[in-house]
């Protein structure tokens, strides 16, 4: 019997993860933004910082929260129905990466207004992928294909 650990590869990934993943961000930025101007806070936007950026300049499997997706999730539930591309969710981790590196230079720099601001639009869509399975990131990824394909 093929797992959901089998079948999720680089180029293809299962679903449900990039959602596990988003909830553990909710968290995560949830904690910043109440922690936001003390070093607990930096720490955390640090921590969080480098999370999008294994999961977008190294990919997808190197990112912490897909790795306990897929270590400890995925072998327990069913295989999913279909797999889904990475690179929307990719994609998506990047401009996660780039809102909380504009944060964490703000906060380095005293700017802590910047810095909540950046950090609440990354737990916004953070949220959205948790609660409703809605991908800001890779909606935009796909508007983005979309129009480079029609123009």
């Amino acid at each position: 019997m093929t797992t959901a650990t089998e079948v999720c590869t680089r180029v293809s990934i299962d679903p449900r993860g990039p959602r596990f993943g988003g909830a553990i961000t909710t968290v995560v930025l949830a904690i910043a933004l109440f922690t936001m101007g003390t070093a607990v806070g930096t720490a955390v936007l640090t921590w969080q910082t480098i999370v999008f950026g294994l999961g977008a300049f190294v990919g997808l499997w190197a990112q912490p929260y897909g790795w306990v997706f897929r270590t400890f999730i995925s072998p327990r539930i069913p295989v999913p129905a279909a797999l889904e591309e990475a690179a929307p969710p990719r994609f998506a981790q990047l401009v996660g990466f780039c809102f909380l590196a504009i944060a964490l230079a703000a906060i380095l720099l005293g700017g802590t207004l910047i810095a909540t601001i950046a950090v609440a639009f990354a737990l916004a869509a953070a949220f959205l992928n948790a609660a409703f399975n809605f991908c800001l990131g890779c909606e935009v990824f796909l508007l983005f294909k979309r129009l480079v394909r029609s123009g």
